[in-house]
């Protein structure tokens, strides 16, 4: 009997993915929060209305993706996932499964889209948005400057617990497939005592901001509440730790 070859390194997959699962540790209740595969371009002056699809090559990626983890990690895909209620990120995760050759619930979640996760004025959210741009509307909140918005704080925390809340077992893999920005404002908080220079805290760039099918592998330590715990992250190749505590602490 002839043995399947491993699939190779799916194409279009951005390579900081590939540098991130070098360094997994094995054993975790491992997640993947991550931005949904490729899709078609907008045509609304870059804000992408949420009926865009993804592409045929966005759909094999995300296949091929599935595929590829389950083939070369310690861990199963085998396991219900979370995404927003866009139907590009709920087919992303039905796709991966589909690569890994599972098939679980994917559960739409209001808090992995706006608004919902961030935005607490969609109104006045929106028409901010498309004036002043994606990546000036995320820096914007990071600094807690919106009157449209949770604080940076309570946004993140508020996505952490969401990912707390749907931890797998042991040595499996769920997905959290979401959207740039909301990925982009949960890593710039996260992230954001590891990010200063000499100036301070520095704002995104357009080189922070995550591509399409790029995520963060998420996992936590084994306390029972949220308060207590400890996340870790690895996002583009480099581990972070994080007690939930300091999240508030400021």
């Amino acid at each position: 009997m002839s043995i399947p070859k491993p699939a190779p390194t799916p194409a279009h997959l951005h390579e900081s993915m590939m540098r991130s699962v070098a360094v997994l540790p094995e054993g975790k209740r491992l997640i993947l929060f991550t931005r949904h595969s490729l899709r078609e371009r907008s045509n609304g002056g870059g804000f992408a209305s949420s009926d865009l699809p993804l592409t045929p090559k966005g759909r094999v990626l995300a296949k091929a993706w599935g595929r590829w983890l389950a083939e070369h990690l310690p861990y199963s895909l085998d396991t219900p996932s979370i995404a927003s209620p866009i139907m590009r990120c709920v087919n992303t995760a039905i796709l991966m499964q589909e690569g890994a050759r599972v098939s679980h619930p994917v559960t739409p979640q209001t808090l992995l889209v706006e608004p919902g996760s961030l935005v607490t004025d969609a109104e006045r959210a929106n028409a901010l948005f498309k004036q002043i741009g994606a990546l000036n509307f995320i820096n914007a909140f990071l600094a807690n400057t919106l009157d449209c918005t949770k604080s940076a704080e309570h946004g993140a925390g508020d996505l952490l617990h969401l990912l707390f809340e749907h931890q797998p077992k042991p040595n499996q893999l769920a997905l959290a497939v979401s959207h740039d920005t909301l990925l982009a404002a949960f890593l710039g908080v996260m992230l954001r005592d590891f990010m200063s220079d000499a100036r301070g805290k520095r704002q995104l760039d357009w080189n922070d901001w995550p591509k399409m099918m790029e995520g963060v592998f998420v996992w936590f330590d084994d306390a029972d509440k949220f308060a207590d715990a400890t996340a870790y992250l690895i996002w583009r190749g480099v581990e972070y730790e994080l007690p939930v505590s300091m999240l508030y602490s400021s």
